[in-house]
């Protein structure tokens, strides 16, 4: 049996930070997270903030030198074609960051791969079976407008932005609702661990 690999992934705002959480403090599982390596790849000084800063100009950047991520979402959250663009710059790098983050885990029996865009970057390689996180469309909206104080079309487009949650669905390997009480969500991550799918 080789290394199992858990690809968690989802809509936004379903619920994979909490699954993550979850499995780290009660499981002990490493958890590597493709989001804080996408914030990793846009740091002060990098190739992809060079890249970010020629293409839409020096008000991307903020007076401590950070990338001014509200700006640049209103952007690609609205254009399909910037937000590729953009993900083409970032991915590559994630994937890198993801790489050596493995090879330093090698002797771990599980790992958990947090990646929103799992399918959408074709990072389904990177893992041995995938599950993915769901909830109810309006539990979603909600929840995402509450996170990061967006208004209800912000929000929708952000959720739009994201490959359909019901296809998501359809490939993962464990489905896990997070739509109930937290405690009927620990029920189903406990069940999922104890058979893995290869």
């Amino acid at each position: 049996m080789g290394q199992r690999i858990i690809g968690l992934t989802g809509g936004i705002a379903t619920g994979k930070s909490t699954v993550a959480d979850y499995l780290q403090q009660h499981h002990g599982l490493p958890v590597l997270d493709a989001d804080r390596y996408a914030r990793q790849a846009v740091e002060p000084g990098s190739p992809v903030l060079s890249a970010i800063l020629d293409r839409y100009g020096k008000s991307m950047e903020l007076a401590d030198g950070q990338l001014n991520r509200p700006k640049l979402g209103e952007i690609i959250f609205k254009d399909t074609s910037e937000r590729r663009w953009l993900e083409h710059q970032i991915h590559p790098q994630v994937r890198r960051y993801l790489t050596a983050a493995m090879a330093a885990l090698d002797q771990a029996g599980t790992v958990v791969q947090v990646i929103p865009l799992l399918f959408e970057a074709g990072f389904t390689d990177q893992v041995t079976e995938i599950w993915v996180v769901t909830c109810t469309p309006q539990q979603q909206r909600q929840r995402l407008i509450a996170r990061n104080q967006l208004t209800r079309a912000q929000a929708q487009a952000r959720i739009d932005s994201q490959m359909p949650l019901a296809a998501k669905v359809a490939r993962a390997d464990v489905v896990l609702d997070n739509s109930r009480p937290p405690s009927a969500l620990w029920v189903q991550i406990d069940q999922a661990l104890q058979h893995p799918r290869q």
